[in-house]
This record gives C-alpha cells, sequence and structure tokens, in this order.
C-alpha cells in the first residue's frame, strides 16, 4: 500500500498558533482546519466587538487558511462550533450563513466552559479539495 501524504498548511493571513498544531493540516484531498477564534491575525489579539465580530473573524481567518489549501467555503463538508454561552447560538448561526451559503456542511455546537483567551466562540473545519459535485437523493 503507498503512503499518503502529510502537509501542513500555514499563512500569515491567519494568526499563528499558540500552542503546538498547525493552522491546517492536509492528508490526500481531504485539509483539517484547526479551530480559529476572533483574533486579530496582525496584532494576535481577540478582536473587540463580543461574539458578532469574533465570529466574522473566526471565519475570515478560516477562510485565508481554506485558501491556503486550494480550498474555500464550498470545499467544506463538517465543522463544529465552540461557543462560551449557548445563548448565542442564533447570532452564530446568522453570521455563519454568511460564509455558508448553501449546500451547508455537517456541523456539530457544544456549549463549552472556556475558550482559549476568553474567546467566544471557536471553529473548527474538515473540508475536500477539488471540485465537489452535489448529488441529490
Amino acid at each position: 500500500m503507498s503512503s499518503l501524504v502529510r502537509k501542513v498548511i500555514s499563512t500569515a493571513k491567519a494568526p499563528a498558533a499558540i500552542g503546538p498544531y498547525s493552522q491546517a493540516v492536509q492528508v490526500d484531498r481531504t485539509v483539517y482546519v484547526s479551530g480559529q477564534v476572533g483574533l486579530d491575525p496582525s496584532s494576535g489579539k481577540l478582536v473587540p466587538g463580543g461574539v458578532v465580530e469574533e465570529t466574522k473573524q473566526a471565519l475570515t481567518n478560516m477562510g485565508e487558511i481554506l485558501k491556503a489549501a486550494g480550498c474555500d467555503f464550498t470545499n467544506v463538508v463538517k465543522t463544529t462550533v465552540l461557543l462560551a454561552d449557548m445563548n448565542d447560538f442564533t447570532t452564530v448561526n446568522e453570521i455563519y450563513k454568511q460564509y455558508f451559503k448553501s449546500n451547508f456542511p455537517a456541523r456539530a455546537a457544544y456549549q463549552v466552559a472556556a475558550l482559549p483567551l476568553g474567546s467566544r466562540v471557536e471553529i473548527e473545519a474538515i473540508a475536500v479539495q477539488g471540485p465537489l459535485s452535489i448529488a441529490t437523493l
């Protein structure tokens, strides 16, 4: 059996990892994007404005990482949303659908006790490179 290639994806247009992990890792055509919080890539600090602005920034950061991997939001097949407060679920959904416009990925959402740097939201994704056909059942 031939081995698969593991490639680390990195871009200066998204915040550097704040721990021992990569912004994303690609294996074959699958790209695993690490959880993104609302960090401004230039300052390394959370953007002001609470969950709304943090969600926009987290998804903008994710978009830059996807782009570095040769993907965009249409390539995403699964996301996980972590919330500091489940009461922010509807607000995050309103912003989320500005980035994921159709053929939405599968998703899980959880409230957690705390997120890095006091974030209100963290979002991770799995994407598949290349054109994806949409099948109907």
